[in-house]
C-alpha cells in the first residue's frame, strides 16, 4: 500500500481540466456482447424505446494460476433513432460499444415492495465485429 506522504500533489489548471471533468461527471462507456435481441416498444407518442442487456467480461489469473473470467450484466435503454438502429441491426451475441449515462429509478412491484433499478441510457451506439448479411 502506498503511503499518502509519498504521493506528489496534483495541480490542475482551472480553465481546462475542470471543464473536462464536468463533461465526464455522468458518462458510461462499455464494450460487450448482447445477451439477447433488443426488446423494442413503440409508445403512444410514437417514440421508440429499446431495452437491451449487455455482458462485459474481464479475465485474470488467480493465485493458483488458473484463468478466471468474470462477467457483469448491464441493463441498457435506448430511445428514438438509437432504438431504431438497435431494432434493425442488433441481435443476441453481437459485439457493441455504447456511450451513455447512468439512470436510477424505482417502482413498486405487485406485492407492494419498492424496487430500484440502475440502467444505462444509451446516447451513442457502435457495432463492432464482423459484418453479417442482412
Amino acid at each position: 500500500m502506498t503511503e499518502i506522504t509519498n504521493l506528489k500533489p496534483f495541480r490542475c489548471r482551472r480553465d481546462t481540466n475542470l471543464k473536462v471533468m464536468y463533461a465526464l461527471k455522468n458518462k458510461v462507456q462499455l464494450i460487450g456482447n448482447l445477451g439477447g435481441k433488443p426488446e423494442v416498444k413503440t409508445l403512444e407518442s410514437g417514440k421508440k424505446l429499446a431495452t437491451l442487456s449487455l455482458a462485459t467480461s474481464e479475465s485474470y489469473r488467480n493465485a493458483s494460476g488458473d484463468k478466471v473470467t468474470e462477467t457483469q450484466w448491464h441493463r441498457l435503454v435506448a430511445w428514438g433513432k438509437v432504438a431504431d438502429i438497435a431494432e434493425k441491426y442488433l441481435d443476441k451475441g453481437k459485439e457493441i460499444a455504447i456511450e451513455g449515462k447512468l439512470i436510477n429509478r424505482s417502482y413498486t412491484d405487485k406485492d407492494g415492495n419498492k424496487k430500484y433499478i440502475t440502467e444505462v441510457q444509451v446516447s451513442e451506439l457502435l457495432m463492432l465485429g464482423a459484418k453479417t448479411a442482412q
